[in-house]
């Protein structure tokens, strides 16, 4: 039996995360219309329909989610909307982005009489593809109640935040630990095969204590396997993601040392080849940085101590 059409809704960007986010969509009843402009992306999901371009898009779904890579990405698609000159449309907004860029869009959308929420969604793209995400919700009340099944077609919770602006805020917040665990993850798994541990029995170990956290189960086993190329978020990505944290931190005169050390090793990871890698590729800066080789392991004797 056919599953009931739930509806339509468009997708702006069908990278990792908005490609995640229309599989899950179209296996949850709802019509797909997308836009990417890499043409491999778009043919990599079938069942989505393919926008020629973002005005195509907005004709054809009152509902749009935008997942995009950068703050010009997001101002042309915008434009592009208002350019439609559509009937009011819903624009979910669900990237990473300062408040400043968010804001504009929302005027520039509002001017066109359309509602823009801000919903940036926690979550790896691996989560993404099982639902395992959750929607920081904020913006107009009643839009976002509408929009809960929708919602739960992607994810596995939806919190409403209140004013427009707070769910980018509680993502900064979200992504400052994932920038600080991750790294920390990578330390533990370094020392560990420093120390002679074998990768997987330190995973394996640390998953079953107190030491664990949600963003070691991630990506400890890529560290375990060394291989970063199927990356749920890209380091070059993640770079944007850390910019918009530290400004907005240093806006509120707020310290945040342990996330201000983690920078260098992103910035170490981007210089060394792994920027299309997936950020658990810190792991690999680090070895690098003990003079680590696998399967080797690197004692310090006493008499070499005392030396």
């Amino acid at each position: 039996m056919a599953m009931k059409n739930r509806g339509t809704v468009g997708i702006v960007g069908l990278g990792i995360m908005g490609g995640a986010f229309a599989e899950s969509l179209l296996a949850a009843g709802w019509r797909v219309v997308g836009y990417d402009i890499d043409a491999k992306r778009c043919r990599a999901l079938a069942g989505v329909e393919i926008a020629t371009d973002v005005g195509e898009l907005a004709a054809k779904a009152t509902i749009i989610i935008t997942s995009l890579p950068s703050p010009e990405a997001l101002k042309k698609t915008v434009a592009a909307i208002v350019a439609a000159r559509v009937t009011p449309r819903v624009i979910i907004e669900a990237s990473t982005f300062s408040l400043d860029d968010k804001l504009a869009a929302e005027r520039a959308l509002g001017k066109g009489g359309h509602v823009m929420l801000d919903c940036p969604v926690s979550g790896t793209g691996s989560q993404a593809k099982v639902k395992d995400i959750v929607v920081y919700a904020s913006g107009d009340a009643k839009a976002i109640g509408r929009l809960r099944p929708l919602f739960a077609g992607f994810a596995r919770a939806t919190h409403d935040l209140g004013t427009f602006g707070n769910g980018s805020r509680m993502k900064y917040v979200a992504n400052l630990l994932v920038a600080i665990n991750n790294v920390a993850a990578a330390e533990a798994m370094v020392l560990g095969m420093m120390a002679g541990l074998d990768a997987k029995t330190i995973h394996d170990m640390v998953t079953t204590g107190a030491g664990t956290s949600r963003v070691f189960e991630l990506r400890a086993p890529m560290m375990v396997a060394g291989r970063y190329d199927d990356a749920t978020m890209k380091v070059a990505i993640w770079q944007k993601d850390m910019q918009v944290i530290g400004e907005f931190a240093a806006t509120l005169g707020v310290p945040t040392p342990l996330f201000a050390a983690t920078r260098p090793v992103y910035a170490a990871a981007m210089a060394t080849g792994h920027a299309l890698h997936d950020t658990a590729s810190v792991c690999a800066v680090l070895e690098k940085q003990a003079g680590l080789k696998r399967g080797k392991r690197k004692r310090r004797t006493r008499r070499a101590k005392a030396s």
